[in-house]
């Protein structure tokens, strides 16, 4: 099993460490990653909290940056994570939306408020199964 709790999987461009993490697989190892939900990523402002609005495009969608800080995030859509992942032998056996339970009065993050992450996913784990 190869697990990216955010890590390699926010911050390295895909196709890059999917293929470390195929490459430390065997045929039918799983592959767990936890990253932001696509959702609150296309409603994320460059600073402040997320919106009940579509700010980024998604079709345009890939490396993020913020105006604050000096690194990239790389955001799939969910069609485009999944083509890259069959692209390095995985076959997507599960997607977990993430959201606050409900009576939630505050979430660990600065950018998504209680409000926002009860009604839309705030992170997305996701299962692959290399079958290569």
């Amino acid at each position: 099993m190869v697990v990216s709790e955010y890590g390699a999987c926010l911050w390295c461009e895909p196709d890059a460490w999917l293929a470390e993490a195929a490459r430390l697989l065997r045929p039918g190892g799983d592959l767990v990653f936890l990253t932001n939900s696509l959702l609150v990523t296309l409603c994320a402002p460059d600073v402040g909290t997320a919106s009940d609005r579509l700010l980024r495009d998604q079709r345009a969608l890939k490396v993020v940056t913020y105006p604050d800080d000096d690194g990239v995030e790389f955001h799939l859509a969910h069609g485009e994570w999944i083509a890259t992942l069959a692209r390095h032998g995985f076959s997507v056996t599960a997607l977990h939306e993430l959201y606050a339970p409900d009576g939630a009065q505050q979430t660990k993050y600065e950018w998504v408020t209680p409000e926002w992450a009860r009604r839309w996913p705030v992170e997305e784990i996701w299962v692959a199964t290399w079958r290569s």
